[in-house]
C-alpha cells in the first residue's frame, strides 16, 4: 500500500488547519501544530491525524463544503485506500515513521460543514457504532481518518511518499 502526501496542514489550534509547504514531525506531532482541545486531542497515540482526500473527495460529491485540512487533519493522503487502514499498521512518511493506533473520533466542531445534500450531518458521514467497536466492516471504516503515534521524527512535504512498512498480523 503506498501512497502520496497530498497535503500537510498545520493550524494554531482548531478548523481548519491549513497547508504548509515543509513540517517537522516529532514524537509529540508536527512542530507548530496545535490543538484546540488538548485534553482531548493530540498526545503520544493521537500526534497525527491522517485523512484519505478520496474520503474529502466523496464527501464533496454530498456537497459538504470540505476541503483538505477542513476536517483538521495533518495529512492528506492520496491513493491509499483508508478502507486497508488497520491499528497497528506501521507507515513511512517522507522521512518518519508512524503507526496507526485508533480512528478518529468526529467532534461536534465538525458541526461547521453542515448536513450536504442528503441532510445528514458530517459526522453520522463519516463515523458509525462499528467504525467505534473498531470493526473494519463499517462501510464508514477510514473516512473519519486515523490517528497515529510517532515512531522515527522526520520532514513531511506535499509529494512524500507514505508507504506501508509493516502491519500486525
Amino acid at each position: 500500500m503506498t501512497g502520496i502526501v497530498l497535503q500537510v496542514n498545520l493550524s494554531a489550534g482548531g478548523l481548519p488547519k491549513r497547508p504548509v509547504l515543509l513540517a517537522t514531525l516529532a514524537k509529540t506531532g508536527f512542530q507548530n501544530d496545535a490543538f484546540a482541545h488538548p485534553r482531548i486531542h493530540g498526545g503520544p497515540d493521537q500526534a497525527v491525524l491522517l485523512i484519505a482526500n478520496e474520503t474529502i473527495e466523496e464527501l464533496v460529491a454530498l456537497q459538504y463544503p470540505i476541503y483538505p485540512g477542513a476536517l483538521g487533519e495533518n495529512l492528506t493522503t492520496s491513493g491509499l485506500n483508508p478502507k486497508q487502514w488497520r491499528i497497528g499498521q506501521q507507515f513511512r512518511v517522507g522521512s518518519a515513521r508512524i503507526e496507526l493506533t485508533k480512528p478518529r473520533a468526529p467532534c461536534r466542531a465538525l458541526n461547521i460543514y453542515g448536513s450536504g445534500r442528503n441532510g445528514i450531518p458530517i459526522q453520522r458521514m463519516i463515523y458509525d457504532l462499528k467504525v467505534k467497536r473498531g470493526d473494519p466492516s463499517s462501510n464508514y471504516w477510514g473516512r473519519s481518518g486515523f490517528y497515529a503515534r510517532v515512531l522515527q521524527p522526520g520532514e513531511v512535504m506535499p509529494g512524500s511518499v507514505i508507504a506501508l512498512e509493516s502491519e500486525l498480523v
